[in-house]
């Protein structure tokens, strides 16, 4: 059995401005992954046996926007504000339904 019910993971790499290949950082992805946690905080969801949402260093798809990834399913999403965030913990995390439309 899992430490958590769902473990999500932010992407927060940045490549910096020199560099041609987008990173999720420069798309805001501290700052949405800050936005989860203190929501699922809020929520009362948070810590063992419940939900988990952490940093990632590069995991590599940041060509697809800003991403993240809920386990133990593993399953990728790309979000562009926090409406999004919104919908995937309150759809998926909370509710068990993966948000479609986020999926990548």
């Amino acid at each position: 059995m899992s430490y958590y019910q769902k473990h999500v993971f932010f992407c927060t790499n940045d490549r910096g401005a020199e560099t041609d290949r987008p990173s999720c950082n420069r798309c805001g992805s501290e700052a949405m992954r800050e936005y989860a946690k203190k929501r699922v905080k809020e929520l009362g969801q948070s810590g063992a046996g419940l939900i988990r949402v952490n940093s990632a260093g590069c995991l590599d798809r940041c060509e697809e926007g800003p991403v993240c990834v809920v386990y133990p399913e593993g399953t990728w999403y790309t979000y562009v504000d926090e409406s999004d965030v919104d919908e995937i913990i309150e759809s998926h995390l909370l509710g068990g339904k993966p948000v479609e439309r986020l999926k990548i």
